[in-house]
């Protein structure tokens, strides 16, 4: 179909909006992943934007010299993919039985859930929980946090309620109790929602910082994000040498400066989280708008 001049035009000026907010989203995290291949005091003089005017990978040495760079990983990994799993099994779970009809107190529970979306205890009085609870600086209470999201529940829910009864139906007529039908027939079919949901989940995990930094005090079980803001926080040379062993102090004082280390370890702690979304990108849309056409 021939487009007419207005809607070329129209058509132009749409792609050039689209490139300059593409250019705008993109940029920040190309200066830095170009600050982080310059070398550290070249920096300091200003003036780089596209390219690494004194390419070097020292920043980067740095960084996997630091002591607790490659136990932080180990902890974000675990808690990002066993924290994952589990939230999309016990949310999933929950919202399976709220599209359920007949459901004793059905109401009830929804209303309390969707209260917690709006409305919270406030930090101290979960610190006060978690700490009688004894899940303080553990491991557990890394994966526990947030393991049922209730925004997650509602597309759950109206995505569980969009399928046809049938498939219920019939998996019961051959035996099936309510876990075989879940387990055999629901999640099979549920492979966009669960991708759409199970990455958003692993993002929230892999870049919480903030949760770690108030419930964990031992070292060994610090997360990389919140070891990435230790190292952020370190605003002078000194504060940050204290951290790292002989090897890294040296090529501090030669070339590697903190803003230098600090645009290398943000890449380090952003890059692996960014490669999944190209494989889970395909079920975004069709993830989440199928789960959300009905209340």
């Amino acid at each position: 179909m021939k487009l007419s001049a207005g809607d070329r035009i129209l058509k132009i000026v749409i792609y050039a909006l689209l490139s300059i907010l593409a250019f705008i989203t993109f940029y920040p995290f190309w200066n830095s992943l170009v600050l982080s291949l310059n070398v550290g005091f070249d920096t300091s003089s200003g003036g780089i934007t596209f390219w690494p005017r004194q390419f070097t990978l020292e920043n980067y040495a740095v960084v996997f010299q630091e002591k607790n760079i490659y136990n932080a990983y180990l902890i974000t990994i675990l808690r990002t993919v066993i924290g994952t799993v589990c939230a999309l099994l016990f949310t999933s779970l929950f919202a399976y039985a709220m599209s359920k009809k007949g459901i004793m107190f059905k109401k009830t529970y929804m209303i309390l859930a969707v209260i917690t979306m709006f409305f919270s205890g406030g930090i101290i009085p979960y610190f006060i929980l978690v700490y009688h609870l004894q899940l303080y600086d553990t491991f557990l209470f890394l994966v526990l946090h947030g393991m049922v999201n209730v925004y997650n529940m509602i597309i759950f829910r109206t995505f569980f309620m969009e399928l046809p009864d049938g498939l219920e139906e019939s998996a019961k007529m051959d035996g099936c109790s309510n876990f075989g039908v879940f387990f055999r027939i629901v999640l099979p079919v549920s492979g966009p929602v669960m991708a759409t949901l199970g990455l958003f989940t692993a993002v929230f995990l892999w870049n919480d910082w903030f949760i770690p930094a108030v419930f964990i005090s031992n070292q060994n079980l610090i997360p990389l994000q919140t070891l990435l803001v230790q190292i952020i926080n370190a605003g002078t040379t000194a504060s940050l040498m204290t951290n790292l062993n002989s090897y890294a102090q040296s090529m501090v004082q030669n070339t590697v400066t903190v803003k230098s280390l600090q645009m290398a370890t943000m890449m380090v702690a952003t890059l692996p989280i960014l490669m999944i979304y190209p494989f889970l990108q395909k079920y975004f849309v069709k993830g989440v708008l199928v789960g959300s056409l009905k209340e």
